[in-house]
């Protein structure tokens, strides 16, 4: 390959990186802004917290609307990379969803002016929720699809359970915050039993009991 077509591949990736980098510091700015002022912020605050003019903003995201999708996918990361440990880990099941509802709530307890954003738009294919409760929904889904075919059952429903635990987090979440009447580790407690049961519930019905240490196994047939 020529050596100047090195040099311009080499200043690609490193523009790449740097304007990778220089979103997410922006994305950040946003979360802090919201975090502080709500999630009517004006997008020229945004630009004060995240120390740049408007129009220098506005190179990186089209309009309100795009930089609202951009913090949302971040809720979503954010999410994701909190509930997942959890919900991988070798320990049994019913311990795993405990400990992924109760890092969902820790998040949106600690930025619950982003959470507000996010179900104050929720309607509509563009809706920056449906930016990030997407790729959750997924998430659940495999898991929850991988852990029936294992037990070897019917892993059909995979997918609208999965929508549907997002669909309880989300209106939970949003009763939770706005009403203030119970305690986050009471909350996680009954979201997660109620998780549990279901789930539990289902899997007696295809053929799967729970052993001594609550793990979810296979009867013999």
């Amino acid at each position: 390959m020529p050596p100047t077509e090195i040099t311009e591949d080499g200043r690609s990736a490193r523009w790449n990186a740097h304007r990778a980098d220089r979103l997410a510091e922006l994305v950040e700015a946003a979360v802090a802004a919201i975090d502080e002022h709500g999630p009517d912020v004006a997008v020229a605050r945004i630009a004060e917290v995240a120390g740049v003019s408007k129009p220098v903003l506005y190179r990186y995201f089209s309009d309100k609307s795009e930089l609202h999708a951009a913090v949302a996918r971040w809720a979503a990361d954010q999410v994701l990379d909190g509930i997942r440990p959890a919900l991988l880990s070798s320990g049994p099941i019913r311990g795993r969803i405990a400990a992924a509802v109760d890092s969902y709530l820790a998040l949106i307890s600690q930025h619950p002016q982003v959470f507000r954003l996010l179900v104050q738009y929720r309607s509509g294919a563009n809706s920056p929720l449906t930016a990030g409760t997407t790729a959750i929904s997924a998430g659940f889904s495999r898991l929850i699809g991988d852990t029936m075919r294992s037990l070897g059952i019917d892993a059909g429903g995979a997918e609208p359970w999965g929508a549907g635990l997002v669909g309880l987090g989300v209106y939970a979440g949003e009763w939770w915050l706005d009403r203030d009447t119970m305690s986050r580790a009471a909350l996680s407690g009954y979201l997660s039993d109620f998780i549990w049961h279901a789930f539990a519930g289902m899997a007696a019905e295809r053929g799967v009991q729970l052993d001594e240490l609550g793990r979810l196994t296979r009867i013999a047939p």
